[in-house]
């Protein structure tokens, strides 16, 4: 009996021995995911911080959107989709996704969906459990097939999200309430994250019939009111104009710690305005609560009308969703085009652009220029290359331009008519050495003969006077630009189409920036419709350096790399910087609260705010 007892112990240490190596092999279960540092609220934590849990629910709030919209269909990449609904770029109200952003700590997601992710130490795959009690809005519960069968319509119909998780190899049913993603590479850290974002879309509805009895078909758009699980649903709508969600008094997770004083208003609406002029008179009326301003002339200028005087519209200038990005914004040269193809070329027109000028005349001196694609953040280069970040850029020497390990990138600076000929001959200069050169008062190419020009092209007639000021800049290079105004439709379709000559876009930038580098900057996307690699940018040395970035093993590598990466991308011109500013400036009737302390890293409006019934009393109830 004693050597039985022995040999069962024995074979309990062994198979249990087995048991502990196959859960160390798959990772722990995990409330929460961090890639800088670890989730600030643990296991079993009541709510957020920065929420009010005790705070009222109840009344009305109205925002506004540019634009219109097209489609309920929040996976395709043709099309408006609505706002609020919930996509795959933007979280909304209707659908929901596996994880959630916490709004305190950048890069930091916790279950919504899922209640648990674990994952393996080579980040090779990635599990997701399901809560049980997680339903669609018709009561039938959300199931591993409906994530499944999502992520594979999202990368079957949107490219721009095929090339977001192209290291995913699949994804499959793995237990009752279990997904599990498996990557093709090993060692990315963010892989296990990235796949926490995906949308939840419920199967049995889209592959269902609607009110006329005819199929549903996810691969195009629709204009059918949706059925999600999140805790609004869609009350109403007028095409194109209005979206009124109401607050769903039976959301299932109501009451989970990420939800938790959040979804205080019982009903929330959109209105859409063509056009940016109307949208203002609109708020100045109060058709709307809520306004963030983005033009500086009418920010410093025109709110002066009666509500503001009297206090019934707050103005706050805040700086809370700053903080979790970095920003660049300016002219995007198509290198598609043979005249921008050359470096020397495109910093001769960055050389052109007067910022000084624009700032004061057009901006009221309240802008600044970014001089880094991460700009304002840690992520953004400065000074000269040094560490691990010049290790890292030794190592593409030869790929690069010198000035990467010799001269701080700076923007030219203007701002007198002698700094203005200094900038302009300088560019000249630098013209006639990429083959450029003037007849009469053309510039022209010294091969054959083409005049240089350029089509500014902008969806919106605000960016008209910084175009015109550009334009007459250039025009003293002998470069003639004319600018194109087209509807937001049309400008969306040239974009994707690459059918343009130059833009004013850009691009934000998380504190952990990943594989969407591949789709902003990689060689691979440059062809891609729909990516946001605008210029159409294939350089081998940026390249490498977005796999450092992917692939680095700690934060210290990830802001070297990230430095790096931003270095080159400077000192190869592939964008005029422009100008911005580092926080919102916003305008709202006074008949709202919200906690104490806002997040550091969101405003949080209006998903944490709430309907103060003595404020609305004063200011008057919305409409």
């Amino acid at each position: 009996m004693i050597g039985v007892r022995l040999a069962l112990s024995a074979a309990v240490f062994v198979f249990g021995g087995m048991a502990a190596a196959l859960a160390d092999d798959e990772g722990e279960w995990r409330h929460a995911t961090s890639l800088i540092g670890t989730p600030s609220h643990p296991p079993g934590f009541k709510h957020f911080n920065y929420v009010n849990p005790n705070a009222p629910k109840g009344g009305l709030v109205r925002v506004s959107e540019s634009g219109t919209f097209n489609t309920f269909n929040p996976i395709l990449p043709q099309g408006n989709s609505a706002d609020g609904l919930g996509t795959v770029s933007k979280p909304g109200y209707v659908y929901e996704r596996l994880m959630v952003d916490s709004h305190d700590q950048s890069s930091t997601q916790y279950g919504l969906i899922a209640e648990a992710v674990r994952y393996p130490a080579d980040y090779s795959k990635a599990t997701y459990r399901i809560r049980a009690e997680a339903k669609w809005h018709d009561g039938e519960p959300i199931t591993a097939e409906d994530v499944v069968w999502s992520y594979n319509k999202i990368v079957e119909l949107n490219i721009n999200q095929r090339k977001y998780y192209e290291h995913v190899k699949s994804a499959k049913v793995t237990g009752e309430r279990e997904i599990t993603f498996f990557f093709d590479m090993k060692g990315n850290r963010e892989l296990p994250q990235i796949v926490g974002q995906v949308l939840v879309l419920p199967k049995h509805w889209w592959e269902g019939k609607d009110a006329d009895g005819k199929k549903r078909d996810i691969s195009k758009g629709t204009l059918e009111t949706p059925m999600g699980s999140g805790p609004y649903r869609m009350k109403s709508f007028s095409a194109g104009k209005t979206i009124v969600y109401e607050r769903a008094p039976d959301y299932w997770g109501k009451d989970l710690p990420v939800r938790i004083g959040h979804n205080n208003f019982d009903v929330i609406r959109y209105e859409y305005f063509l056009d940016d002029t109307v949208e203002f008179e609109a708020f100045k009326a109060d058709k709307y609560d809520w306004r963030t301003e983005s033009t500086a002339r009418r920010w410093a200028a025109e709110y002066t009308f009666p509500a503001v005087k009297d206090g019934r519209v707050v103005r706050e200038e805040l700086d809370n969703d700053y903080h979790s990005f970095g920003l660049m914004l300016g002219f995007i040269p198509n290198l598609r085009r043979d005249k921008f193809k050359d470096a020397q070329t495109r910093q001769a027109l960055s050389l052109a652009f007067d910022f000084e000028e624009a700032n004061n005349i057009l901006f009221y001196g309240l802008y600044s220029r970014p001089d880094s694609y991460f700009y304002g953040t840690e992520l953004a280069s400065s000074g000269l290359p040094k560490g691990k970040e010049l290790e890292i850029l030794e190592t593409l020497r030869d790929k690069v331009p010198p000035e990467v390990f010799t001269k701080e990138f700076k923007n030219p600076v203007s701002g007198n008519p002698q700094a203005v000929r200094g900038n302009l001959r300088t560019a000249f200069k630098l013209l006639r050495e990429a083959g450029w050169k003037l007849e009469g008062r053309r510039l022209v190419s010294a091969k054959t003969g083409e005049p240089f020009t350029i089509e500014l092209l902008i969806g919106s007639a605000s960016y008209s006077k910084v175009g015109l000021q550009y334009k007459a800049s250039l025009a003293k290079l002998g470069i003639e630009m004319s600018i194109r105004v087209v509807d937001s439709a049309q400008y969306v379709a040239r974009v994707r189409n690459r059918d343009f000559d130059m833009i004013i876009l850009g691009w934000a930038q998380s504190l952990s920036p990943g594989n969407e580098q591949l789709f902003f900057f990689g060689s691979g996307s440059a062809d891609k419709p729909q990516s946001r690699n605008y210029g159409g940018i294939e350089n081998p040395a940026v390249d490498a350096l977005i796999n450092r970035i992917i692939f680095a093993k700690n934060r210290e590598e990830l802001v070297a790399a990230t430095r790096a990466m931003d270095r080159v991308l400077l000192w190869n011109h592939y964008i005029v910087p422009g100008w911005m500013k580092r926080t919102l400036w916003t305008a709202r009737w006074d008949r709202f609260s919200h906690p104490e302390k806002l997040p550091y890293y969101s405003i949080g409006f209006p998903n944490i705010w709430w309907y103060d019934e003595a404020k609305a009393a004063k200011t008057g109830a919305p409409r």
